[in-house]
């Protein structure tokens, strides 16, 4: 037995060693060949793999990270390895697994681009014209192809996880260019044939906001995009559409408009609430006082939110009693919680009007009471205009004293000659206009007007005597006391015509003239240098006479005087006549600075010339009278 078991054993073991031999010859591995190994151990940076062959082989244990720099190895892990070089100088086998890996890849690349299938990715990086994608290899992704519509950023892309398909494919060149959007583009198809099935007016429909712009927002409802409008959002204020949503933001809506032929959707969002102004007329009423915050302000007024989706309007003329806003950032600011009145509702265009200014007493209810006429008042200047200057009283209201209430005969062009900005000027008060919130005040009136005493201090045919203070084209304006003065009209200052009025008087100088004309009413007065040369004259004349009358005398000198006369009376009149004629039109408009008119010039000149046809009359006669004498 023992014997028996002595011969079996070295044939068993020949027969091991043979089949064992075989079995090594069939299994020789090659060099570029994929097979599978076994991780026995990890030394150092290599890790060592069992491939069934005589040694084993060593792999860089940096081909076990995965992308995110991690380290997959462990003992024992059985791993696909590509045999690089069947044994070095050392006499160990090459091994890589990243090469292994990709020799797969590329197979299944191969094998999806044959199928017209899909492969996942993960966006590692931008480069020129578009992405590089690791699918297990590095590929293409051109910008045109990243989504349904241009993105402008496509560094916001990196880190993004997707199916893409293959649209180009070549090993031997290692190029594989890639499409992410026609992916994108079945499955919109997909849903848009869904969403069709329930789009219509009134449907409620979910969407995410694709896109934002200044008038509104784009929602997909899933294949097709809507429109949600900036006013349709919310039954209150949006300023921007940014204020409500981000883009990604889930949504829900409602279909207000459907154009099939031109596929455009009209969605709103406040619809899907109840309109606030339904509970406006029960909620608010005319004259109550409501609590609002300020959302806007604008050139005109600013307005306030009384709840959401209601706002009011207070008008810039309605936030003071008295003073003049320029802007409603004057008094108000955006954020400011108000209390105002409300003034007027319409709720066929949802306008409610607000008043800020009737929450205090209106100061013109007792502007009469505090203030009667003829009050005499102090207060300073707030203003200066051409018309006048506005004075400030205690309850904030201006007073106007116009410039023709300044002097009672004091020509003043401009306000500003007498007065400056914060002057204190006392005024006395004229009238009051409650509806028109007028407040009329006057200077020269707490004076007495010295025209009163006038008609009784002159006459006409006095001689009266003042300073020359003023010079115009048609004459020279004379002070003849406080506040009174006359007009010699350029006709009236010398018997002789004269072209400039300053050529007989000056500014300053005194002048001594008649009184021919007084007109109360138009407040004015004529004087006449001219007329005391002409009474001299006459005068002179009379004294001729009856120097004449006393000597003997002929019965021609008799008769020559008596022709003188009658002949002299009527040119006398008839000249006098016609320059107070000439006078009325230069002397109605002194007051106005204006110049003579050209009818005044001409009867002054008919004038003239009457008086030298008399004077020429007077030589004639005496010329006969002489003849006469002589015979």
């Amino acid at each position: 037995m023992t014997e028996t078991a002595a011969t079996t054993n070295p044939s068993d073991e020949s027969l091991s060693f043979a089949e064992l031999f075989e079995q090594s010859e069939m299994h020789t591995k090659k060099e570029g060949e994929v097979v599978s190994g076994k991780i026995i151990a990890i030394q150092g940076d290599y890790a060592i793999v069992d491939i069934g062959y005589k040694s084993e082989g060593t792999i860089v244990v940096d081909e076990f990270k995965d992308v995110e720099g991690k380290l997959n190895l462990n003992v024992g892990d059985v791993v696909d390895v590509l045999i690089e070089e069947q044994e070095d100088e050392s006499g160990t086998i090459v091994l890589s697994k990243e090469k292994a890996d990709k020799m797969k890849v590329w197979d299944q690349i191969s094998d999806a681009y044959e199928r017209d299938g899909v492969v996942e990715g993960r966006i590692v990086s931008r480069v020129k014209g578009g992405l590089n994608v690791d699918i297990g290899v590095r590929a293409f992704l051109p910008g045109s192809q990243v989504d349904l519509r241009p993105v402008r950023n496509l560094e916001k892309m990196i880190g993004v996880v997707s199916q893409f398909k293959i649209l180009k494919f070549n090993k031997r060149r290692g190029n594989i260019v890639l499409s992410r959007r026609a992916l994108l583009e079945k499955e919109r198809e997909a849903l848009r044939k869904n969403t069709l099935e329930r789009l219509k007016e009134g449907a409620v429909l979910d969407g995410i906001v694709k896109n934002i712009t200044d008038y509104g927002a784009f929602i997909d409802l899933g294949g097709i995009d809507g429109l949600l409008h900036i006013t349709d959002m919310s039954w209150g204020r949006v300023n921007h559409p940014s204020e409500m949503f981000e883009i990604g933001d889930e949504v829900q809506t409602i279909v207000l408009k459907y154009d099939e032929e031109r596929q455009r959707v009209s969605l709103g969002l406040k619809q899907i609430t109840p309109d606030p102004w339904q509970e406006v007329p029960a909620k608010y009423a005319v004259g109550q006082k409501v609590e609002g915050k300020v959302v806007s302000l604008t050139d005109y007024g600013a307005f306030v939110e009384l709840m959401e989706g209601i706002e009011g309007l207070i008008h810039v003329s309605e936030m003071s009693w008295t003073k003049k806003i320029k802007h409603p950032s004057k008094v108000l600011a955006v954020g400011d919680v108000i209390e105002a009145i409300v003034l007027d509702i319409n709720i066929e265009n949802r306008r409610i009007s607000l008043g800020l200014k009737q929450l205090e007493p209106n100061p013109w209810d007792v502007i009469e009471q505090n203030y009667p006429v003829g009050t005499h008042i102090v207060g300073k200047i707030r203003n200066i205009t051409d018309f006048g200057v506005f004075v400030g009283i205690d309850e904030g209201i201006d007073g106007l004293i116009h410039i023709s209430d300044i002097s009672w005969s004091q020509r003043i062009k401009h306000p500003s000659e007498l007065f400056k900005k914060g002057q204190e000027v006392e005024a006395i008060v004229l009238s009051i206009d409650r509806e028109n919130e007028r407040f009329s005040l006057g200077i020269k009136q707490l004076h007495e007007d010295p025209w009163n005493n006038v008609p009784s201090k002159y006459r006409v045919g006095d001689i009266v005597s003042g300073e020359a203070i003023s010079i115009t084209d048609f004459g020279v304006f004379v002070s003849l006391e406080e506040g009174v003065e006359g007009l010699v009209h350029i006709s009236e200052l010398s018997a002789k015509k004269v072209e400039n009025p300053e050529e007989v008087v000056k500014v300053g100088e005194k002048v001594t003239a008649e009184i021919i004309n007084i007109d109360t009413k138009e407040r004015r007065i004529r004087l006449s240098i001219r007329a005391i040369a002409d009474n001299e004259e006459k005068a002179q004349y009379a004294d001729y006479v009856q120097k004449q009358g006393s000597t003997k005398s002929s019965m021609a000198d008799l008769i020559a005087a008596a022709t003188s006369k009658t002949q002299d009376e009527p040119a006398e009149s008839a000249e006098a006549e016609t320059v107070e004629e000439a006078e009325e039109a230069p002397v109605a408009d002194a007051a106005e600075d204006e110049t003579p008119s050209e009818e005044a010039a001409s009867e002054e000149a008919d004038a003239e010339e009457t008086a030298e046809d008399a004077g020429d009359d007077e030589a004639d006669a005496d010329s006969d009278d002489d003849e006469k004498t002589e015979a």
